[in-house]
């Protein structure tokens, strides 16, 4: 800062300036910055949820390891019973002139995690045919 009038006059509305009206590159700067620690926290946040399915995976009780099957056999179930045995056995009753007994359910939610669960399948068989190593990917 110098020491001449004029020049501390000048700083000074310069300084009153950049506070009314900021610098539009140190504000997107700043946006950016602010960005790219949101993004850099969400991937933190993944990768320690897939080292935690990893990990559960290899587990020996089929309490912990095997929840993606049981899900897998809840939601054939599901889809089986609604589309195979309750119109058959509907339609059984029906044939013996009873009203139906077995109700529809809502699929909604067990469509989307079949839908998520083949999802996952076809990524897998995917990576098996390009001969993905995924042992590799595995963080240690």
């Amino acid at each position: 800062m110098a020491f001449d009038p004029f020049t501390a006059g000048f700083d000074l509305i310069k300084t009153g300036l950049d506070k009314f009206f900021p610098d539009a590159n140190e504000e997107l700067k700043g946006k950016l910055s602010q960005a790219a620690a949101e993004i850099s926290n969400e991937y933190n946040l993944q990768l320690a949820q897939l080292n935690i399915n990893s990990v559960e995976a290899q587990h020996p009780s089929i309490f912990v390891a095997g929840w993606r099957p049981f899900i897998g056999w809840v939601g054939g179930s599901g889809l089986a019973y609604q589309f195979i045995f309750m119109p058959v056995l509907n339609g059984v009753i029906g044939f013996f002139g009873m009203p139906p007994v077995f109700m529809s359910i809502d699929i909604g939610l067990l469509q989307t995690t079949l839908g998520t669960m083949l999802g996952l399948g076809v990524a897998r068989s995917y990576d098996k045919k390009a001969g993905t190593d995924t042992k590799a990917m595995v963080r240690k």
